[in-house]
């Protein structure tokens, strides 16, 4: 039976072709990470030694954290990390993250404010179609017979409390803390959000697990009869290790590999070039086109004429009643149907019901809710008299 975990399931909510090449395909990424990721990650682990030192009795000051954290940035970093934020360089982001590990440091030493349990918790359990979901907590505490699920963010954006208060992932995992600790009489799910030095937390009912469970089991089934794995585009796009396989994106990925002379040789290039320049030409002509038809429906009326003469095209030009229904058109609809007419008209064909109104055909009443005013067609043909 296939494992499941919350990154797994928003992954395919977020996209699913990028569901499909990930954990189907197991495709080769074109970047290993993103610098937000392998700072968040680094923090994660420089966290984890602070709590695992603390239970062998070992404090560690705070330079030593920091020590910690910058040797395995130098020591992992890697030039194909994705920058996403090019007007930022990797040391801005280290710097972030001594700032986040400073705060926290500040905030919660000597780290007694509750009994840790475990540290990067790994362990699954059972949902209700057989499949398994992997559960591994950050931070797993508790004060007494309350327990405490532990989560570090080092995103930019402040998680509220209506956020909170539906988070899936640290609520799937209290069901393991419900499970496995019977001693649990409360479960506080926490999170700590580092770029604000702050904390957020939530709790929930029997009855709201009961009814996240059934969804993840509905959502797993979605993903298990999926066929089509489509992609979905948003801003969370740039921050994607596929964009080379991905079809919105693949020529761009091409394209970011070739050279000037390259890029403006390539056929798709040159084929959009010349469509978006069409395009542009066309709304020109559009609009100028409407500039003519005004100008030539006033020249006719002017000179009391219906064909305007070119060197050899002629326009003729000709003044025709047009219906304008109304906006709300349940009134009209109403009062069609009221006189048996509704079904002639076939769903206010607009051609047929112009048709009668215009022809009398239709009672003043109908009439009434209907603008009638004039408008004109323009046709351009061959010159009718050659050699005029």
């Amino acid at each position: 039976m296939t494992t499941y975990s919350f990154s797994k399931i928003s992954t395919f909510q977020e996209c699913p072709f990028k569901y499909k090449l990930h954990y189907i395909d197991r495709a080769e990424v074109d970047t290993p990470t993103t610098v937000e990721a392998f700072m968040g990650a680094l923090v994660h682990k420089t966290l984890e030694k602070l709590y695992k030192d603390l239970r062998f009795q070992k404090v560690n000051s705070l330079d030593k954290i920091l020590h910690y954290y910058n040797e395995n940035w130098e020591k992992e970093w890697t030039d194909d990390i994705l920058i996403v934020k090019s007007e930022y360089r990797p040391e801005n982001y280290q710097k972030m993250g001594e700032k986040y590990l400073r705060d926290y440091y500040g905030h919660y030493a000597p780290f007694d404010e509750m009994r840790i349990i475990d540290l990067e918790t790994q362990d699954l359990i059972d949902l209700p179609d057989g499949s398994k979901y992997h559960i591994r907590i950050d931070k797993l505490g508790c004060v007494g017979n309350t327990y405490y699920v532990c989560d570090y963010k080092t995103n930019m954006r402040m998680k509220d409390q209506e956020e909170a208060d539906t988070d899936k992932q640290l609520a799937m995992y209290s069901i393991w803390v419900k499970n496995k600790f019977p001693d649990a009489s409360k479960i506080v799910l926490k999170w700590h959000m580092l770029a604000f030095d702050k904390e957020i937390q939530s709790e929930r009912s029997s009855e709201q697990l009961d009814e996240l469970v059934k969804k993840t089991t509905e959502n797993i089934i979605i993903i298990e009869q999926c066929s089509d794995f489509l992609p979905s585009t948003s801003n969370l796009c740039n921050y994607c290790g596929y964009r080379s396989y991905c079809p919105p994106f693949k020529h761009e990925y091409e394209l970011s590999a070739k050279t000037i002379e390259e890029f403006k040789k390539d056929d798709g290039v040159q084929m959009v070039d010349e469509y978006s320049q069409l395009m542009a030409q066309k709304k020109m002509i559009a609009d100028r086109l409407e500039e003519l038809k005004k100008d030539l429906i006033a020249f006719s009326n002017q000179q009391s004429i219906s064909m305007v003469y070119g060197s050899n095209k002629t326009i003729s030009i000709r003044e025709y009643q047009k219906v304008i229904l109304p906006d709300d058109r349940a009134q009209l609809i109403g009062l069609l149907k009221e006189k048996g007419l509704y079904d002639e008209m076939s769903s206010l064909n607009y051609y047929r019901l112009s048709g009668n109104i215009l022809s009398g055909k239709i009672d003043d009443e109908i009439k009434q809710l209907v603008k009638i005013e004039p408008d004109y067609r323009i046709s351009v043909s061959n010159r009718l008299f050659e050699g005029q």
